[in-house]
Order: C-alpha cells, then sequence, then structure tokens
C-alpha cells in the first residue's frame, strides 16, 4: 500500500521519531499491562493504598499509549501494539504470575517505571533536533512518569 499519511519531516527525521515513539508505545502497553496484573494479584496489609495507585498507573499509561500512537499516525509511522510485538520489544521489566505481596509489588512497579523513563529519556534526547512536537510529547509523558516513579519510590522508604 502507498504512503496514506505524509508528513513534513524527511525520511530521517521520520525514522527517529519513529522509531522513538514506537517504543514508546510498546513500553507503555506493557507498563499498562503490568500494573493491570499488579492490581490484580496484590496482597498484603497495603492492598487498597497499592491498589488504587495502580489503577492511576494504568490511566497515565493508556493515555499516553494513546498520545504517542496517535503522533506516529501523525508522522505518517503506523503504530504496532500487537501482543507479539510488545512482548518481543518492551523495555520494561515484566511482572511475576500469581498473588504478590504489596511491597514486592512496589518494588517491581517502581523497577518497571524507571526502565520506560530510560527509554523515554532516550527518544527525548535522539528527538531533540529530529522533531522537536514528538520530543515535547515525550518530555510531557516523562514528567508524569517520573512524578508517579516518585510516589512509588516513597513508599520503599
Amino acid at each position: 500500500m502507498a504512503q496514506p499519511i505524509t508528513t513534513a519531516l524527511d525520511e530521517e527525521q521520520q525514522r527517529i521519531a519513529g522509531e522513538a515513539l514506537s517504543g514508546t508505545v510498546v513500553d507503555l502497553i506493557d507498563l499498562s499491562l503490568i500494573a493491570k496484573q499488579a492490581h490484580w494479584n496484590v496482597i498484603g496489609p497495603r492492598f487498597r493504598t497499592v491498589h488504587l495507585a495502580l489503577d492511576e498507573l494504568v490511566t497515565a499509561a493508556r493515555e499516553f499509549t494513546d498520545a504517542a500512537a496517535e503522533r506516529a499516525t501523525a508522522i505518517g509511522v503506523s503504530p504496532d501494539g500487537r501482543a507479539g510485538t510488545v512482548a518481543e520489544r518492551t523495555g520494561a521489566k515484566g511482572f511475576p504470575a500469581g498473588w504478590q505481596r504489596d511491597d514486592d509489588v512496589v518494588e517491581s512497579i517502581t523497577a518497571n517505571l524507571a526502565a520506560v523513563i530510560g527509554r523515554l529519556r532516550s527518544g527525548i534526547e535522539v528527538t531533540e533536533k529530529a522533531d522537536p512536537v514528538t520530543q515535547d510529547l515525550l518530555i510531557g509523558i516523562t514528567a508524569r512518569l517520573e512524578q508517579l516513579h516518585w510516589m512509588w519510590q516513597a513508599q520503599l522508604s
């Protein structure tokens, strides 16, 4: 099929921004799935607090996924959020099966957020000249995820 969506970016700019956005879409889909898995399986004295915080994370990850995927589409890059693609390309750490103690959930979510933020920061760096609009989106996503990361880390103290 011919390229149905055109962009003002040149091919190299599109490639750089597209790769950053594709990685972001994959990581955020996985982060939302990880947080939902944790949400269903958390147990322990802080169950309710952790359970509700996981809902907040899922909501943020899903909204950001859509924003990143729509930006990719706007620059002529077809987003790929299929399960196989996510499983193959995620930068997140993952989450174990079965019931998980609240403290273990907090540690895992903190580590997953750090991994996703690390890749986002790489995307921010490479898109600076290639596509400042994509960079701006990634900065906004990173700012919110860093805020959530701080809140999860604070529970480890």
